[in-house]
């Protein structure tokens, strides 16, 4: 993983945590303030069954709202008197007003309460609330009915109270979290940032020291050849050593792979002339081992892109196909615009004719050092490095890359966005 991998990944825990720490907010913010509403509907509830059984009257004065002598839970949620405001008034059969009472020092006249009293008894509801009263409507048998308003409006005002404080709570915690998260996670990254640094130079360095005995070791056995003669010894000694010169040019494609990540750039790029070009080197090299390429590039395709990124994508992908393709067999590069999701890109496909490739998964050719055992051999010179490079590619450019055989033929396809 490279440094840019790093931060993206940092990114994403911040992203992560400060969402964490929005939805835990949210519910406990949420849980608390609907017990708190269901305890006040409740004990508001509770009052207007009281008054309506005593028409018109406390029960008795209780002065439950003392802190508790205990801090019981069943004493601190069990319901009492709310200590508004509220009406009482009977009806007789015809609907007129026959009592009316206030409790707790109704301060509302009373032509202002019946017109509240009117309009409750027109919504047809028998319980509710309408503006800042609670009401309950009773209908006896004999047609009578009783009305009680109590007024809520120093509950409605706590529960508001408690919801704005639960926002600004949660907004300022949430702001303290995404502060501390960036902090620590950019003190917690950089060791690991330092590290890929480290490996990156570690590749590099034992590459440059491996070059050295190898070279050595080629020479010595090309002059034991020209002094002793030709032999399978010497010839394996030669194969081994440039496999081995192979695999450090392979590393150092990895190295070099990063570091153009961490630089790269993206700006207008002519994509179909960056294929041709690439495929055109190949051209010779195809048919010198028996095999043709052919193109079919739509023209003027452009993406904004790193240029020497997708000119590498191209060659990994011709470079796997001339290798793996059977003798005889066809290359064929294709390029087309593709619109997906209302979002503009290309389609890069790489085929090329592979009769082994039947049972064979092709999703594990994108494994770094992968090589099928039975037609992926050491002969052709690969490790299973450059498919690993080119998926890298394709997800750095917001894409994907995919490989599919049908009817003796491998395709590799390349969606760029």
């Amino acid at each position: 993983m490279n440094a840019k991998e790093i931060r993206r990944l940092r990114r994403k825990f911040i992203l992560i945590a400060t969402v964490s720490f929005f939805l835990v907010t949210a519910f406990i913010g949420g849980l608390i303030n609907a017990a708190n509403y269901a305890v006040t509907q409740r004990e508001i509830d509770w009052t207007l069954d009281r008054i309506s059984e005593n028409t018109g009257a406390f029960e008795n004065e209780n002065e439950r709202r003392e802190p508790p002598d205990t801090f019981a839970v069943a004493e601190i949620f069990s319901p009492a008197y709310q200590r508004g405001s509220f009406y009482h008034f009977t009806y007789d059969a015809s609907g007129s007003e026959t009592a009316y009472s206030a409790g707790r020092g109704g301060a509302v006249s009373k032509q202002t309460v019946s017109a509240v009293a009117q309009e409750i008894r027109e919504m047809q509801t028998n319980r509710g609330r309408y503006e800042r009263y609670a009401y309950k409507l009773t209908e006896n048998a004999d047609g009578t009915s009783s009305l009680v308003l109590l007024d809520v409006g120093e509950v409605l005002y706590t529960r508001l109270r408690l919801a704005y404080a639960s926002i600004g709570v949660g907004l300022i915690g949430m702001l303290i979290t995404v502060i501390l998260v960036v902090a620590l996670s950019e003190k917690a990254v950089k060791p690991e940032i330092e590290n890929s640094r480290r490996q990156e130079q570690f590749l590099t360095n034992v590459s440059h020291e491996l070059k050295t005995p190898l070279a050595v070791i080629r020479s010595n056995t090309e002059m034991q050849e020209m002094t002793g003669g030709e032999s399978e010894w010497t010839q394996s000694t030669i194969r081994q050593v440039d496999r081995m010169n192979s695999l450090i040019q392979n590393l150092v494609m990895i190295t070099k792979s990063r570091e153009m990540e961490s630089r790269s750039t993206a700006e207008k790029v002519d994509v179909s002339r960056a294929v041709t070009q690439t495929a055109q080197d190949f051209v010779s090299r195809a048919e010198s081992e028996g095999k043709t390429l052919t193109q079919q590039i739509a023209p003027d395709l452009e993406l904004a892109a790193d240029g020497s990124r997708i000119r590498q994508l191209t060659m990994l992908l011709l470079d796997n196909a001339v290798k793996y393709c059977d003798e005889g067999g066809t290359i064929d590069v294709r390029l087309e615009m593709l619109a997906k999701r209302s979002k503009k890109g290309v389609r890069l496909t790489v085929a090329n004719d592979y009769a082994a490739g039947k049972d064979v998964d092709c999703a594990l050719f994108f494994d770094r050092f992968y090589r099928e055992d039975k037609s992926r051999n050491i002969d052709t010179g690969g490790y299973g490095i450059g498919l690993s490079i080119a998926e890298n590619i394709c997800a750095q450019q917001s894409g994907s890359i995919r490989a599919a055989w049908r009817d003796g033929l491998i395709s590799f396809i390349c969606e760029l966005f």
